[in-house]
């Protein structure tokens, strides 16, 4: 239950941080990507410590050497912790992470069949929410993607209209018949004089 109070507890202080004027944290990707953040630093962690023997448990007796796999789950659980702060890494490490809960589901089927962990309704409800918040974060970034680009406030560009080019081409070449225009005499002479030094 901590992972989940901790990732909608995190993800509703950024949107309130963000509508509160933090322009970073408006968006609602990024306040996800921060939820998600702190939940995967928190489950990572408890792989080395707190909860370790009883992860150990959990691994279903078919694979083996079940503290080795611990102990990668948990590095890649911090590693894509740290991917989801970054823009640029976030869907890959959102990717990633939604294919770690998937690939970790047999060990929490095991773990609650066996009456060592959360029940297996509530588990597998947390568990889909986990990979909804996560798939979440990639599809906004596909999205994006599509869009052609991922800033806030960006806009696809569209051709112009007929008017817009009709009004551009004639501001060019106004500018460009002003160029070619020679100044007359008595404004080249006056400019001199005004540069001429005074004598007082």
């Amino acid at each position: 239950m901590e992972p989940l109070i901790t990732l909608v507890a995190v993800t509703a202080v950024l949107l309130a941080a963000g509508a509160a004027g933090a322009q970073r944290l408006r968006p609602w990707p990024v306040a996800v990507r921060g939820g998600l953040a702190a939940m995967f630093t928190l489950t990572g962690v408890v792989h080395f410590v707190a909860k370790r023997e009883e992860l150990i448990a959990m691994v279903p007796p078919a694979l083996p050497a079940p503290a080795l796999l611990v102990t990668i789950t948990g590095v890649l659980e911090l590693a894509g912790a740290i991917g989801l702060l970054w823009h640029r890494t976030a869907p890959w490490a959102a990717g990633g992470l939604a294919a770690l809960l998937v690939a970790m589901f047999p060990a929490n089927v095991h773990a609650a069949l066996a009456g060592t962990s959360t029940p297996l309704l509530p588990r597998t409800a947390m568990q889909l929410v986990f990979l909804a918040a996560t798939v979440a974060v990639v599809a906004h970034h596909a999205r994006t993607r599509r869009a052609g680009g991922d800033q806030p406030g960006f806009r696809p560009w569209r051709a112009p209209s007929t008017s817009e080019a009709v009004g551009a081409a004639t501001v060019a070449a106004q500018a460009v018949q002003g160029a070619g225009t020679p100044e007359p005499a008595a404004g080249r002479e006056s400019r001199s004089d005004a540069r001429r030094p005074r004598a007082y």
